[in-house]
């Protein structure tokens, strides 16, 4: 049970760096800092391949608590915290309580995240369309080029 509950430690101090690194992420782009945009997503995908690693060593800390308690492989938390006894118990249901709290949050912020993605996706996509010289069409159907219009372009793009 130490094991486990070593590795769910481990893995609440990810999920908390997760959420703090999805917060950066949103600060930046609720800010329009598209610079440091890209180093914030490598953030995210490197506290998430983290995760990735410590939920193996959870799932195998979890197998030896439910065989120590007589148990299937694969249990949850809540089956191995209602099979054990105090203070293991308590121990178990309180990171249960923190994994649901701490995930809600995290589907929140992603959530969030991918609106501001898409809005700014959808405005950079407009700001090119308007950047396109505009097509009419002759009587005949054929393709004509309208008057050229001067259009002022900032090199920072």
């Amino acid at each position: 049970m130490e094991k486990l509950a070593l590795v769910l430690w481990r893995e609440r101090e990810l999920l908390e760096t997760l959420l703090y690194r999805l917060e950066v992420e949103q600060l930046l782009l609720t800010n329009h800092r598209s610079d440091h945009l890209t180093r914030a997503a490598n953030d995210v995908e490197a506290v998430l391949e983290t995760i990735r690693q410590t939920e193996v060593l959870r799932a195998v800390a979890a197998d030896e608590a439910a065989a120590a308690l007589g148990l299937a492989p694969s249990p949850s938390l809540f089956d191995l915290a209602e099979a054990s006894e105090e203070p293991w118990r308590s121990i178990l249901l309180e990171h249960r309580e923190a994994f649901t709290s701490t995930t809600n949050r995290l589907t929140d912020m992603a959530e969030t995240n991918r609106d501001l993605l898409t809005a700014g996706w959808q405005a950079a996509r407009a700001a090119l369309a308007d950047l396109e010289e505009p097509t009419t069409y002759a009587g005949d159907g054929q393709a004509v080029g309208s008057d050229r219009v001067a259009r002022l372009f900032d090199g920072s793009l």
